[in-house]
């Protein structure tokens, strides 16, 4: 059998893209490969929301480039945003690539490789879901559901909208049947992935709502979690804050990301909420659910940015308490807005700026961890402990990491109590007699 290696870069939704290709793979005859070396075809799914994803997939690419020389009948292929956002310069900068193909466009890595000739060939339409490829799952028990795709916003730094497209939703019916074939198949956990999930449905007619959308996967049998990435907070409505509270599935865990806490930056970055706009919708969701847990993007020398904003930032992170935050230097990115911006912040006081946001982040979310300590959480059992082999690894319904003693296996819901808590992880140990196999949530077929 031919085999594949897939390398992937970036987001949730390239995650879920890649288990398409695998999966779309497989059913062409395909086998995965460990190696690249050991491929005869060679894929990367790449990501361009910042500049260093950018480095490191064009170096991994160099590797290949190097196995083609060795062996030149590999097919190399090139996938996902970056693919997208240089399609017109992709095989004059890399020769020895076979195919690119954008993210509305993995269907056509088929095509392409079923074709009587394999000469170089570029895919780069919007059209059709890689929801409906069959997929390869990196765990079995966990699931991703692409609700929709594209983007509406206009982000002054954002490059999704040009490498993505129009923000498009599949049909409600359609994603429940889907989460009702995966409960069937062993998947306890879906993750619902769009670019921004809270403004689903109101292109489909007749119109839909995020929070109906939950309600009826919370009703599939056989899903225990319902996670979702990534909302906008101007679109963060009570109706959804209420599904948290009301919906046993939901989980205690929101992403809310703030990318400023100056509301002349965020102006700026057309991110169309101000600060106390954002703190409103903190407020709607603790109202709601008193115990979540808050998670957000932080964005630090955005063009124009002055230490008085800084400044306005570090509050916002120090009041509303994350347990936890993905935080990013900006990186421009060609053919947008923010590109073209004057005030260019200089990398040693961007770098300086973001050790303080950090050390802001990491206390407040060591501090937040110690309400889980003496507490039994339910804990759905990944793996092996990456630290330690001897224990188990799994997450809460707060997303926060556990490391514990016990006897499960992945997939397996058990009951942990927490001895201690870090910034980032909590430890513990598995209550005797807590413990769900994961079968017991397969739903009847009768």
């Amino acid at each position: 059998m031919p085999g594949y290696h897939v390398t992937t870069f970036g987001c949730q939704m390239n995650e879920h893209d890649s288990e398409r290709m695998k999966g779309m793979l497989e059913s062409l005859g395909y086998e995965e490969r460990p190696a690249r070396a050991d491929a005869d075809l060679i894929l990367f799914n790449t990501c361009s929301i910042r500049e260093k994803a950018d480095e490191r997939f064009v170096a991994h690419l160099q590797e290949a480039r190097a196995i083609k020389r060795r062996r030149p009948e590999t097919v190399v292929g090139v996938g996902g945003c970056w693919a997208q956002s240089v399609k017109d310069e992709v095989f004059r900068r890399f020769p020895f690539v076979d195919v690119a193909f954008g993210p509305g466009q993995v269907h056509k890595l088929a095509e392409f490789l079923t074709s009587d000739s394999l000469t170089a060939q570029g895919f780069f339409e919007f059209e059709g879901f890689t929801g409906h490829l069959p997929e390869k799952r990196a765990r079995e028990f966990q699931g991703w559901l692409q609700i929709s795709v594209g983007c509406n916003c206009r982000c002054a730094y954002c490059i999704v909208p040009s490498t993505r497209g129009r923000e498009v939703s599949r049909p409600a019916a359609e994603l429940v049947a889907e989460v009702r074939r995966m409960a069937s198949e062993g998947v306890r956990e879906v993750t619902l992935l769009g670019q921004n999930v809270n403004s689903y449905g109101r292109d489909l007619r007749p119109r839909a709502s995020f929070a109906v959308l939950l309600s009826a996967i919370d009703a599939v049998e056989g899903i225990a979690r319902i996670r979702y990435t990534s909302p906008h907070p101007k679109d963060m409505r009570e109706d959804v804050a209420r599904a948290h509270a009301e919906l046993p599935a939901v989980c205690e865990h929101v992403h809310l990301p703030l990318q400023s806490g100056s509301s002349r930056i965020l102006k700026a970055m057309r991110r169309t909420y101000g600060r106390e706009r954002y703190l409103d919708r903190v407020r709607l969701i603790r109202e709601h659910v008193p115990d979540v847990a808050l998670t957000t993007d932080v964005i630090v020398g955005f063009p124009g940015e002055t230490e008085a904003d800084f400044r306005e930032t570090l509050e916002v992170v120090e009041d509303v308490g994350y347990d936890g935050a993905f935080t990013f230097i900006y990186s421009p990115r060609r053919g947008t807005e923010a590109a073209q911006l004057d005030g260019r912040i200089e990398h040693a006081v961007a770098v300086e700026r973001m050790e303080r946001l950090v050390e802001v982040v990491q206390r407040r979310a060591h501090e937040r961890a110690q309400r889980f300590v003496g507490r039994t959480l339910e804990v759905l059992v990944e793996g092996p402990s990456r630290t330690d082999p001897a224990r188990l690894r799994g997450r809460t319904r707060h997303n926060k990491v556990v490391n514990f003693a016990g006897d499960a296996r992945p997939g397996d819901l058990v009951e942990v109590r927490i001895d201690s808590a870090t910034s980032q992880t909590l430890a513990g140990g598995q209550m005797k007699g807590g413990h769900l196999s994961a079968t017991a949530f397969l739903p009847s077929l009768a």
